[in-house]
């Protein structure tokens, strides 16, 4: 009876019935989660194990081989650009010197003023010369009155010659006669004889006059071209870059000067004395045209000619380009240095640049056979001389090699190489001929 009675409803009894299905299938999840872990796992650690062989691989083949740092060689471009230094100065520059002693009488220019040629700088007064020219005068007009008496002298033993001659014609002929005796002929003969000699005397005494007239006369030209130097004048036009005296400064024709210098006009320090420059008393220049001297390698003096163009370069105008031109060489090298001594020409019409500037001179020139460019740290020193050492199928081959210009950070190779080659920087000690190694280098490889 109690069977066919109905239950009460319970909400949780569908709940309690689907708790067991889901245990299930969560625990047949976790067994599937497990079984791939599992799987992955075995197949992970051999993959994990060879990767750390191949690691080991390749860390025991570097390991096994040194690195070294290679860099390729390469030809230098036919035309090469060559930057030398050289310092400027004038075309033309004189020290001027006083050639007579005496005091500075008036000084009529002073440092940047622009002369002409022979224009006056400065008057010396000498008196002393003044009194010798005097003296020199003198002295010729006495040489030349002695000559006058001289030349009388002589006239007058020519006219006793000439009556001596005829008297002595007139007694031969009377001695011929008879009218007269042979010692009256004898004692003419000998009058015209003695007329003869004496008029010799007299030519040389006149010769004698003549000779001390020339030498007087060079005395007193000498001394007047001294005077001359008293107005000391510029050889040629230019400007004026050092005065080095005063007025009232005492000159000595032997190189000498006293007085203080005058101070900040060149040639001396402050406070030295005028002695000190060696008696120069002005300095001029031609700075409308300044010349450079740069000395050329040798490796590069080949193409440098006269008429070649130059660009003349300076710290104090950045980007401009002076224009320049070679004007000569030396056409030979210098035994020292290796070097060919090269002038450069530039115009400067509106005196821009100054003597005594640094300046640097870039040329342009044609290489027939260009040199071989390495680092400068490739290069090896040796007992036997320069070597490099290059990499070739992973060996080392050191080869003697000869250098050309050193540029610090490259060099030239002028014989040794022919411009494929990969050689090594820095090498070490592990570097030697037929030795294996690893390179290394951005960008390179080896041949």
């Amino acid at each position: 009876m109690n069977d066919m009675h109905p239950q009460p409803h319970n909400p949780h009894a569908r709940e309690n019935v689907g708790h067991p299905a889901r245990r299930s299938l969560l625990l047949i999840g976790v067994v599937i989660a497990l079984i791939l872990l599992a799987l992955l796992i075995a197949g992970a650690l051999p993959r994990q194990r060879r990767v750390k062989a191949a690691e080991d691989a390749a860390r025991a083949e570097r390991e096994a081989l040194p690195t070294v740092l290679v860099a390729p060689a390469r030809r230098a471009p036919a035309v090469t650009e060559l930057l030398l230094p050289g310092d400027i100065t004038p075309l033309t520059e004189a020290s001027i010197y006083a050639r007579s002693s005496g005091y500075v009488r008036r000084r009529l220019v002073d440092i940047g003023d622009h002369v002409r040629a022979g224009q006056l700088l400065a008057v010396i007064e000498a008196p002393d010369l003044d009194q010798q020219v005097a003296q020199a005068r003198a002295a010729v007009a006495q040489a030349e009155q002695q000559h006058a008496q001289a030349q009388a002298q002589l006239e007058q033993g020519k006219a006793q010659l000439e009556l001596a001659r005829v008297t002595r014609d007139r007694y031969v002929t009377l001695v011929g006669k008879g009218a007269l005796s042979r010692q009256d002929g004898d004692q003419q003969e000998t009058n015209y004889q003695t007329a003869q000699a004496i008029v010799g005397a007299y030519a040389a005494s006149v010769h004698a006059a003549e000779e001390n007239v020339r030498a007087a006369r060079a005395s007193l030209d000498r001394l007047i071209a001294l005077q001359g130097y008293e107005q000391v004048t510029a050889p040629f036009a230019g400007i004026v870059t050092a005065r080095l005296v005063d007025q009232g400064y005492f000159i000595s024709a032997g190189g000498g000067s006293s007085g203080p210098a005058p101070m900040g006009l060149g040639g001396s320090a402050p406070g030295a004395t005028a002695g000190a420059s060696g008696g120069e008393l002005f300095r001029v220049a031609q700075i409308g045209t300044l010349r450079i001297l740069i000395n050329v390698p040798q490796t590069d003096a080949a193409g440098i000619h006269r008429g070649q163009d130059a660009d003349v370069l300076l710290a104090e105008f950045p980007g401009r380009v002076f224009t320049g031109h070679v004007t000569r060489t030396a056409n030979s090298l210098d035994i020292n240095t290796r070097t060919l001594l090269t002038e450069v020409q530039v115009q400067n019409p509106q005196s821009t640049l100054l003597p005594g500037m640094f300046a640097q001179v870039r040329l342009r020139s044609q290489r027939a056979n260009p040199p071989v460019l390495i680092p400068g740290d490739a290069v090896i020193a040796g007992q036997e001389g320069l070597s490099v050492a290059i990499l070739r199928d992973s060996k080392i081959h050191i080869v003697r090699i000869e250098e050309g210009r050193d540029n610090g950070t490259q060099v030239e190779v002028t014989r040794g190489l022919e411009g494929w080659e990969y050689v090594v920087v820095n090498p070490s000690d592990v570097v030697h001929e037929g030795a294996l190694v690893r390179p290394a280098a951005a960008g390179t490889a080896h041949r």
